[in-house]
This record gives structure tokens, sequence and C-alpha cells, in this order.
């Protein structure tokens, strides 16, 4: 639920910053592309912290080297961050990022099934973790400069 609100609130933030004159945040795309990039900084720290034990044993168990699993996980969000902000590069950090959401959700999946905890606090049930993994994916899929919705 952390990395929802990192999004929400730096999202909002980034578009008030645009709306006070700060000329790179003046879109919602930029701002959206800062949110994201902030949210996968966010996630990404938790691959080598504290909560590290608990994101490995999130992996379902017929993954080889879950260690493995979550550390790559954790570099290529921070690729997918920087690339997201690129502007030669995100619009494939978009589609990269969107298909590490994909390919990351079954372990959220494992999570909510078996009441697992990140850092002592439950993770959310599956049908409120599907929307929010519908909500990043939406986010990355919109922080594309190939998708002018704003």
């Amino acid at each position: 639920m952390v990395p929802f609100i990192a999004l929400l609130v730096s999202g909002l933030l980034f578009r008030l910053f645009g709306a006070i004159g700060w000329n790179y945040f003046n879109s919602w795309q930029a701002s959206l592309q800062a949110a994201v990039a902030v949210m996968l900084l966010l996630t990404a720290s938790a691959h080598w912290g504290a909560k590290r034990k608990d994101l490995v044993q999130m992996v379902p168990p017929a993954f080889p080297n879950r260690e493995w699993i979550v550390t790559a996980t954790g570099w290529l969000e921070i690729a997918g961050a920087i690339g997201i902000l690129i502007p030669a590069t995100s619009a494939a950090a978009s589609v990269c990022l969107a298909i590490l959401l994909l390919a990351m959700f079954p372990a959220n999946i494992r999570a909510a099934r078996e009441k697992l905890t990140i850092g002592g606090r439950p993770v959310p049930m599956l049908f409120p973790r599907t929307l929010i993994q519908i909500v990043f994916l939406a986010a990355v899929i919109l922080a594309s400069p190939a998708i002018t919705p704003f």
C-alpha cells in the first residue's frame, strides 16, 4: 500500500510543482513519469533492506534462485525508474515496466493467498492488490510518451 500512496502523493506533488511554475512538471505525463520513478525507487529499496527476506518468501517456490530473482527485479525497478525519466528511453521503459509488473504479479498472488507479511505488515488481500496492480500498470503505460491522453 505504501508504493500506491507514494505514486499518488508524488504524482500530485509533481503536478503542483508544474502548476506553480516548474516547467518540467507542466504536464500530467511528466508528473506521472516522475511519480512512477519515485514509486519504483521506493519498491526497489526493499529488495536489499530489512524486507528482503519477506520478498524472497513471496516468490513462488516453483521458481529457482528466489534470492537472485528478488535482486534482479530490484535492479530492473531501478533501471525502469531511470529509463522512464529519459526521453529517448521512456517509451521502451514503459513497455518493459509493464512486462515486469505482470511477471512479478504471481508473487503478489502468493503473498495474498498465504497471508504473508512485508516488514511485519500483512500484504493486501488479493482483490485490493489486483486493483493496485492495475493502477501501477496504467501508470507505467500512461507515463509513456507514445501515449498522450493528457
